[in-house]
């Protein structure tokens, strides 16, 4: 029997820890914040204060996806048993620990910027514990407010830059594409989502009109990627990757979606749309 002590044991166990943040979920978050402080004042200098406001929404994702794991521990025991917490690697007290430490760095992070960061970040943790209590039982309205705070982590980037009309659109992108994920993502919960109570819109209404709501959120989604290319707002290199690849791939999750149900081809769309999240930050980004 290994010992706590035992350097396998505790690397396994901080790896167990660090996953209930979704690393990659908290890499996009604070990349989100770095474009959008470069779309709303192009010429900025990145000073320490830049890099630690957009550290304090990257910390906030991370208490939201850790809050969010406590509270989903009965239904990923059937959607996803392997996670930290539902296969044991992980307690919940160690989780709870966990998220009140990552929650209270998040909140003096942001209160060294300024108080509009700390208002925010202070705002979107007590959402994001909602939402894990209780909205998302609510159909369709935890979606909202998920959706919601993806696409304003660009507008809290340019708040705290001085001007946010340059993180609008890559705002509105955001949330589209993060309500088509968490469609998604809630028809593939299903099963988890029935042993546990929790009624979201796929269990409500049937998953063929979610399949139909999510599509239609794509193509909406597909259709305005053009608009900032024609009007000028980004370059011929935005055009090129969402015409060559983004597109491509909504077109693909549209037709993959209405195919067939399966919660192994629903993973992938979903991991589809994540991986779209961030190309399309790099053609925001280079368009610009």
């Amino acid at each position: 029997m290994k010992s706590l002590k035992d350097p396998d044991t505790l690397l396994s166990k901080s790896l167990a820890l660090v996953s209930l943040a979704r690393i990659i979920n908290v890499i996009i978050t604070f990349c989100s914040v770095i474009v959008a402080f470069i779309l709303c004042v192009p010429d900025l200098v990145l000073s320490n204060n830049y890099l630690v406001a957009a550290l304090a929404a990257a910390l906030t994702a991370a208490a939201g996806n850790i809050i969010n794991d406590v509270f989903d521990k009965e239904a990923d025991s059937i959607n996803k048993p392997y996670k930290a917490l539902p296969s044991g690697k992980v307690t919940v007290t160690a989780a709870v620990y966990l998220y009140i430490t990552v929650l209270l760095a998040s909140s003096i992070a942001s209160y060294s910027i300024n108080l509009t960061a700390f208002s925010i970040v202070i705002l979107s943790n007590i959402l994001l514990f909602l939402y894990s209590f209780g909205l998302k039982r609510i159909p369709f309205l935890g979606n909202i407010v998920i959706s919601f705070l993806a696409g304003f982590v660009f507008i809290y980037g340019g708040l705290i830059a001085g001007d946010i009309k340059a993180a609008i659109i890559p705002a509105v992108f955001a949330f589209l594409i993060n309500l088509s994920r968490e469609g998604i993502k809630a028809i593939e919960d299903i099963p988890g989502d029935t042993i546990a109570g929790v009624i979201t819109f796929p269990r409500k209404y049937g998953i063929n009109f979610s399949k139909k709501i999510i599509s239609a959120f794509l193509i909406l989604l597909l259709v305005i990627t053009f608009v900032p290319g024609i009007y000028g707002f980004y370059g011929i290199k935005y055009l090129v990757i969402i015409t060559v690849i983004i597109n491509p791939l909504l077109l693909y999750v549209i037709k993959s979606l209405n195919a067939k149900h399966h919660r192994l081809n629903l993973n992938k769309l979903s991991l589809i749309l994540k991986l779209n999240m961030v190309i399309g930050l790099i053609a925001i980004f280079f368009g610009k």
